[in-house]
């Protein structure tokens, strides 16, 4: 049974992919995710503000009481060429690189172009095989309109594939108005893959410290449900490769995201949740399904049950959802 898929130009061995979460910072926990199975490892993400408070705080030391003694600058480098928090994560790929034969993934957790080009070639220079470009904003500028915003994310993308030469996923929200455009205009941007969708971790408010408070909570795997529609729409309508996450917690949920045109699907709430040893339990899923159903690869899975080979296209579109409640209202 040949499990072995294509994604970013990479050839792996399963479309198991644990996607970024705190499980990486640990050097161990990636060897882990390798011996129980994982066909590559997107790494936790470094983020934008992350950089910026940083720089910031260094530039502030360093200069600090200097503008009495201006001689004393010459004993300083240059603050902008410092970059603390960075160095660690560049260090951390270069280990994770060495211990391991999967292929690394560092993750950009970012909005604006910025030191992002400088600290791209970096994350390659550092032996990367690749890197994933998440997207992640919240906008709240009344005056900001959506083509602006659009805009920016698809010149993001282009200016990071012009700085490097390793294949960039771009990870983004479902939040746009047509987003099958922007699909494609990530695709015609330089997007070598689309991990569909980001997670909008929404606050909380506490009432008895009236404070607003992180709220983190696990998927299920009703939230698969989305980003398998729009897989399902794009398959084969733009080159860039489709990765899958949010609510894949079963070996059957893989194989739900790979017939709907999947080439990887990311793992997280389901490692979290039951260990890093849970990977090999989805993929022994895997295997059990494909033998009783006579499947013999992962790519005369992949895209069977897309819009464009599916018997029924318009399922995956809203005419469905207006039978799907008129039979509820029936049925009830």
């Amino acid at each position: 049974m040949d499990l072995s898929t294509q994604y970013l130009g990479l050839r792996l061995k399963s479309p198991l992919v644990p996607s970024a979460s705190p499980l990486s910072e640990d050097l161990d926990n990636i060897k882990r995710m390798e011996d129980a199975g994982a066909a590559a490892v997107v790494l936790y993400s470094i983020f934008e503000e992350q950089i910026r408070s940083e720089r910031y705080e260094l530039h502030h030391a360093l200069n600090q009481g200097t503008e009495s003694y201006p001689e004393a600058l010459s004993y300083f480098p240059d603050p902008t060429q410092l970059f603390v928090g960075v160095e660690d994560y560049l260090k951390h790929i270069e280990r994770a690189k060495a211990a391991t034969t999967i292929p690394i993934i560092p993750s950009i957790n970012g909005c604006t172009s910025g030191g992002w080009i400088d600290f791209a070639k970096q994350i390659e220079q550092a032996g990367a095989d690749a890197l994933e470009l998440n997207l992640y904003n919240i906008p709240t500028n009344g005056d900001q309109s959506g083509a602006d915003i659009e805009k920016q994310y698809v010149d993001v993308v282009a200016a990071v594939k012009a700085a490097v030469t390793i294949p960039v996923a771009v990870k983004v929200s479902p939040f746009f108005t047509n987003f099958a455009n922007m699909a494609k205009r990530f695709d015609e941007a330089g997007a070598n893959g689309l991990v569909l969708f980001n997670r909008f971790y929404q606050p909380d408010i506490e009432l008895e410290t009236l404070e607003v408070v992180p709220n983190v909570m696990y998927s299920t795997p009703m939230a698969m449900r989305l980003p398998m529609r729009w897989i399902a729409i794009l398959f084969e309508r733009i080159r860039a490769d489709l990765a899958a996450t949010s609510g894949i917690h079963r070996g059957t949920d893989v194989i739900k995201m790979v017939m709907a045109g999947a080439s990887v699907t990311m793992l997280c709430s389901s490692v979290l949740r039951h260990g890093i040893k849970h990977i090999r339990v989805i993929e022994q899923e895997l295997r059990d399904w494909m033998d009783e159903h006579e499947y013999t690869s992962i790519d005369q899975m992949r895209g069977s049950l897309s819009q464009k080979y599916c018997a029924d296209p318009g399922a995956f579109e809203r005419a469905q959802y207006i039978r799907a409640v008129g039979v509820h209202t029936l049925r009830g």
